[in-house]
């Protein structure tokens, strides 16, 4: 055998026992969530908010921490596309895909990227602070907002820089107004943007750094941005701390129901990313 085919081989068993790892401590993880939540999970649990010593095992639910999570993920998902999609295009159709400054904002947003959470929750704490703000549903949202924008803009660039300017000239060439141009380029990011939702989503929903400071904690379901939330990451967090065996037990029920709302999301996310990548012209 020689040394290439046997540097092949070496590396080859490296990747397989790479992703059987990765695997195993994922199915670990899914046996320890599910081996003490799902005894204590409940439809009172999703069904109602907590009530009065929840926390100290009594009755009620965590539906007010599955309600903000929702709320605060989607409006921050809705922003960060707002703000991601006509950036990317700016980068990759009004300038130059290769000028300096795209590789000067590529790299920003890159760094950006590797900011810890609680760096941005300490920020978005900071900015409430001097507008005179308290935490509420609105605080998290901007700052999940701020995390996850340079996720997003990094994962449809990385569509849009394959897609040839030439397509862009056709169009134009054909007599398409820039609007029918955008709706073109649009159609080609889809897969991009469904993408940038799926790790966006993983990374917004289950962060609780990020609106520790900023989205507060409530036993309620907000019926405004000016009020605080709740969110299971943090719900999850105030139950481990709890001493009471019962209560560390719901904790794992809410990783659980967590778990399967990433999962639900991630799955969904993957499915329209399929298609409309057969769509795509």
């Amino acid at each position: 055998m020689n040394t290439k085919k046997l540097e092949e081989k070496i590396f080859k068993g490296l990747m397989i026992g790479s992703s059987l790892l990765i695997f195993g401590v994922l199915l670990y993880i899914l046996y320890i969530i599910i081996k003490k939540g799902l005894p204590s999970l409940s439809w009172e649990m999703i069904s109602q908010i907590p009530s009065g010593g929840f926390y100290l095992g009594k009755e009620g639910g965590i539906l007010n921490a599955i309600m903000g999570s929702l709320y605060l993920i989607f409006f921050s998902v809705v922003i960060s596309l707002l703000i991601s999609v006509p950036v990317v295009m700016y980068l990759n159709f009004t300038l130059r895909k290769k000028s300096r400054f795209s590789a000067f904002a590529r790299l920003t947003f890159d760094v950006l990227f590797g900011i810890p959470s609680i760096v941005y929750g300490a920020f978005g704490f900071t900015i409430m602070i001097f507008f005179g703000l308290q935490a509420s549903l609105f605080g998290g949202i901007i700052a999940v907002s701020l995390l996850i924008i340079p996720v997003m803009i990094r994962s449809i660039d990385e569509v849009a820089i394959l897609i040839p300017v030439e397509l862009i000239e056709a169009t134009k060439s054909l007599g398409a107004t820039n609007y029918e141009t955008i709706k073109v380029i649009v159609r080609q990011l889809l897969p991009g943007i469904s993408t940038a939702v799926l790790l966006s989503v993983g990374r917004g929903i289950g962060d609780g750094a990020t609106v520790l400071f900023t989205a507060g904690y409530t036993d309620s379901i907000p019926t405004s941005l000016t009020q605080p939330t709740a969110t299971l990451p943090l719900a999850i967090f105030f139950q481990l701390s709890s001493p009471i065996e019962e209560v560390q037990n719901r904790a794992y029920s809410a990783a659980l129901i967590l778990t399967v709302i990433i999962l639900m999301l991630s799955f969904s996310a993957r499915y329209f990313s399929r298609r409309f990548s057969k769509n795509k012209i």
